[in-house]
């Protein structure tokens, strides 16, 4: 093996996600002490100038969360020590509708990751978060004058939004769900609201983009988005960090609220790097045919506990799971999906695929609910896993539980290894070993790609790439 191949196998890991590695000098206007007391949650509620209402709910999380057991079912948070952990990090900046505003360093990250290069060509809206405080929003007019409402959920608690805010904050993930539900609940900062008005379609995506540059601090932001009756929307969400070698926390929280008939599609690149913990909750609650379509792809992060939830609370609702999940040295990603069946007739369809390589741990974990009320429910689950050598794992851990006699479930899992027949195909074909095994791997998980946004899908295939380069030799 050549001097430079044995580098390049050296160095995979900085390889890894060189784009997304680069880090920016600290340069905080302010960072909270780390740990948690309820005089720090008053700090950050004074700092965040919420209403008295929310000071309350922030206090009662806390409450909560100190009562609350760690979760012991997934892969071990033991090196996750809140007491180490700052959970409000303010740059250097304030929020602005103007690109030029925001200070060089931070526009500098943003731009280096294709933001805002992908709102000029793609995107009706873009809101980019930098630790704990979103730094840039901004809606296009054409969007706007629809009645389309996307800003920063902070700032719409002060206006006519509030009430609808305090109605559906953390309804669908109470402080009580989890012990890092009830963290959030108190610690959230940062996040976006969206509101699309009955019959209101917003052709072209939103997106927001979260970075965390601060070491050793937790991200935190929340996203609450309600698509009203007849009304559709397509939102991605994208997330990096640079690689330190101490833990950092994103514990966010995202509710989808569908209304009748209305359809958003929800598509998300986490790409956090292997020193963060990822311990996010997603939700949906879908109405009367109504639809929630979830994407996701998940590659960065030491561990990983995602699992999308949707609620299909009225008739003929519908649930569609999209996902790839890719575990190399050093992570343990806990993924999959969650769906309760409540109205009649409604249907859920699960697809995803989880590749693991160099002792990755990927584990597909899925619940799906039909209760006694969703009668001639249909759910049916697909989950494909591909291991790439002998060092790595693989596992699906499936939970069924049907109340009703009158639906039709079924769950469909499979395991295995690269084909030696096919790679020895693609290297007679002139194709090298290492581009060989990169296409196999991109092809697997082509049919979840290629429900990407088109830079999202291209994205995902380069970290494909980056994560086989140096795998074999």
């Amino acid at each position: 093996m050549s001097e430079e191949r044995k580098k390049e196998r050296t160095y995979v890991e900085d390889i890894d996600r060189s784009i997304y590695d680069f880090r920016n000098e600290e340069k905080d206007a302010y960072r909270i002490q780390s740990g948690l007391t309820p005089e720090i949650i008053r700090e950050i509620s004074k700092t965040k100038n919420d209403p008295a209402w929310m000071l309350e709910h922030r206090l009662k999380s806390l409450e909560i969360f100190e009562r609350s057991e760690m979760p012991v079912w997934g892969p071990s948070i033991e090196g996750l020590n809140m007491d180490k952990i700052a959970t409000y990090v303010r740059p250097n900046a304030k929020m602005s509708a103007e690109w030029s505003e925001v200070p060089e360093e931070i526009k500098d990250t943003f731009e280096k990751l294709g933001i805002p290069k992908a709102e000029r060509e793609s995107l009706a809206g873009v809101g980019a978060q930098y630790d704990s405080e979103l730094v840039y929003h901004n809606v296009k007019k054409e969007v706007a004058e629809q009645g389309v409402i996307y800003t920063d959920l902070e700032s719409a608690m002060h206006g006519p939004y509030e009430q609808m805010i305090r109605d559906h904050f953390m309804k669908l993930v109470p402080p009580t769900d989890h012990k890092f539900a009830a963290l959030h609940g108190a610690v959230w900062s940062g996040g976006s609201f969206v509101y699309v008005p009955p019959g209101v379609r917003v052709e072209i995506p939103l997106q927001s983009y979260f970075r965390l540059n601060a070491p050793g601090a937790g991200q935190f932001e929340h996203t609450l988005i309600i698509v009203d009756e007849g009304a559709y929307l397509h939102f991605i969400e994208g997330c990096s960090a640079p690689k330190y070698n101490v833990a950092n926390l994103h514990a966010g929280c995202v509710e989808l609220f569908v209304g009748k008939r209305a359809t958003i599609r929800y598509s998300t690149i986490e790409n956090w790097s292997k020193n963060m913990y990822n311990l996010n909750t997603k939700r949906a609650r879908v109405e009367e045919d109504g639809k929630v379509e979830w994407i996701s792809g998940s590659f960065g992060s030491h561990v990983g506990y995602l699992y999308p939830m949707s609620v299909l609370a009225g008739d003929r609702a519908r649930s569609e799971f999209s996902g790839v999940t890719f575990a190399g040295a050093g992570q343990n990603l806990d993924t999959g999906c969650k769906v309760v069946h409540i109205g009649k007739n409604t249907s859920s369809y699960v697809n995803t695929r989880s590749i693991s390589k160099s002792g990755g741990i990927s584990t597909f974990r899925s619940a799906v609910v039909v209760q006694a009320s969703a009668e001639n429910a249909k759910s049916s689950t697909s989950c494909q896993s591909l291991m790439l050598d002998a060092e790595s794992r693989s596992d699906t851990i499936p939970a069924i539980e049907v109340k009703t006699n009158k639906a039709d479930v079924g769950h469909e899992a499979k395991i295995g290894r690269i084909s030696d027949d096919a790679v020895f195909y693609l290297m007679s074909r002139g194709v090298s070993e290492e581009d060989a095994r990169a296409l196999i791997v991109s092809g697997f998980a082509d049919n979840v790609g290629k429900e990407l946004p088109l830079e999202y899908a291209v994205e995902m295939n380069n970290l494909i790439r980056l994560e086989m380069k140096g795998a074999i030799g």
